[in-house]
């Protein structure tokens, strides 16, 4: 697993900006024969433009960029950011096959719940799901 802390590839590097700088990183990651590519560690804090420390973690763009960079052989991991059952739904179908997330009892809790409301006959309402929440 090769791990790419995107939060810091924003700027992009060798004369290629943020989005094709971690094309070119996935795709030769893959040619190195890694099994995934990683969005993260979840810990990349970065100094923000007002001068506080965050980061985003996993983002939309970045597990769908991430994603059509490499092959059906290399699997994607999302890392940080996913706070709920709904973004790790959004994750699942941008086409990551794993998430790593410290809410992992919230959102058994909210399936567990969205599956006895179902059994119950009740209609479940899902929210919009957000990733690249970062912070902790």
């Amino acid at each position: 697993m090769v791990i790419l802390e995107n939060d810091y590839l924003v700027q992009g590097g060798a004369g290629l900006s943020g989005d094709d700088f971690k094309k070119k990183l996935c795709q030769l990651c893959e040619r190195a024969g890694a099994n995934w590519v990683k969005t993260s560690t979840g810990y990349g804090f970065v100094k923000q433009p007002d001068g506080s420390y965050n980061y985003k973690g996993a983002t939309e763009h970045d597990l769908a960029l991430m994603r059509a960079s490499v092959s059906a052989k290399v699997q994607v991991k999302a890392a940080g950011g996913v706070r709920d059952l709904d973004g790790l739904i959004k994750v699942r179908d941008l086409g990551a096959s794993r998430c790593g997330a410290t809410a992992t009892a919230a959102m058994l809790d909210e399936y567990r719940r969205r599956e006895a409301a179902e059994k119950a006959g009740a209609t479940s309402t899902s929210q919009s799901g957000s990733l690249g929440a970062g912070g902790y």
